[in-house]
């Protein structure tokens, strides 16, 4: 993961950044913020397409750990640039209880903000934030579309906190 300043567009947040608010939609139409002050550290994780191997592979993982997470006090979410109805039947089919996010129209504006949307290939790419409570990136991660990110670096990255 590179260093670069959050006021760079198109390069991802890093440790020290301070995050956007944006607000992204539930799969059940509700509008959800992320960013800035919070009741918790949140985990934010973008992944590329619904459905695809690598990302259920990945949300399996993060349902897997949830409790784990929770006992942390860190709430996870996850974002895609997957229409909502599309995010909700994969949350459905897989059993997903965490929040998946649509970030479909704007079309990626908060993959943008992360700086982790394709702009080529217009799907957000494979980046994970962790937010400390005042909305201050603590970690990050980003990963190539192909390459699935480990739980273990979500361990680390909240033991950290």
């Amino acid at each position: 993961m590179r260093s670069v300043p959050a006021d760079r567009p198109g390069r991802p947040l890093a440790a020290g950044d301070a995050a956007p608010t944006v607000t992204l939609t539930s799969t059940h139409g509700a509008p959800v913020a992320v960013g800035g002050p919070a009741d918790r550290p949140t985990l934010l994780v973008f992944v590329p397409f619904a459905f695809s191997r690598t990302c259920t592979a990945e949300l399996t993982e993060l349902q897997a750990g949830l409790p784990e997470l929770a006992d942390a006090g860190v709430r996870v979410l996850a974002a895609s640039c997957d229409p909502v109805f599309a995010l909700r039947a994969w949350a459905e089919q897989d059993g997903y209880t965490f929040p998946l996010l649509s970030d479909f129209w704007p079309h990626g504006a908060a993959a943008r903000a992360f700086g982790v949307f394709d702009e080529v290939d217009g799907f957000a790419r494979r980046g994970s934030f962790l937010l400390d409570a005042s909305g201050t990136v603590r970690w990050s991660l980003v990963h190539d579309a192909g390459r699935a990110r480990p739980f273990a670096a979500y361990r680390e990255a909240v033991a950290g906190l």
